[in-house]
C-alpha cells in the first residue's frame, strides 16, 4: 500500500490549496482515508476523514465550513480543498489509510501514511 501527498504550498491569507492522496494497494470501497497536519512543535492532528461508504468527518471546529473532503474512486484518489486558509493551518499535511469501515480520529488508528505536503500560510 502507498499513499503519495501532493498539493500543498504557500499561500496568503484567505487563499485555497487542493491536497491530493493517490492510494495504490486499496480498494477505497474497503479502506478509510484520513487527512492529518501537524505544525511544528505540535502532535498530529486528525484533520478529516471519509470512511468506505462514503461518510464525512471533520475533526477541528476551525476547519468545519472551510475544508472538504472528497474522493474519486475511479482515480483511488482523495482530496482536501481548502478555503480561506489561515496562518494557523499551516503545517505539514498527511493522508493515512486503514483498512476498515469506520473513520477515526486519531492517527495511531491508521496503517498506512503518505509523506507528507507542506501548506504555509502568510498572514
Amino acid at each position: 500500500v502507498q499513499l503519495q501527498a501532493s498539493g500543498g504550498g504557500l499561500v496568503q491569507t484567505g487563499g485555497s490549496l487542493r491536497l491530493s492522496c493517490a492510494i495504490s494497494g486499496l480498494n477505497l470501497d474497503y479502506a478509510v482515508i484520513g487527512w492529518f497536519r501537524q505544525a511544528p512543535e505540535k502532535v498530529r492532528e486528525g484533520v478529516s476523514c471519509i470512511s468506505s461508504s462514503g461518510g464525512i468527518w471533520y475533526f477541528p471546529n476551525s476547519v468545519k465550513g472551510r475544508f472538504t473532503i472528497s474522493r474519486d474512486k475511479a482515480k483511488n484518489t482523495v482530496y482536501l480543498q481548502m478555503n480561506s486558509l489561515l496562518p494557523e493551518d499551516t503545517a505539514v499535511y498527511y493522508c493515512a489509510a486503514r483498512s476498515s469501515e469506520v473513520c477515526y480520529r486519531g492517527a495511531a488508528a491508521y496503517d498506512y501514511w503518505g509523506q507528507g505536503t507542506q501548506v504555509t500560510v502568510s498572514s
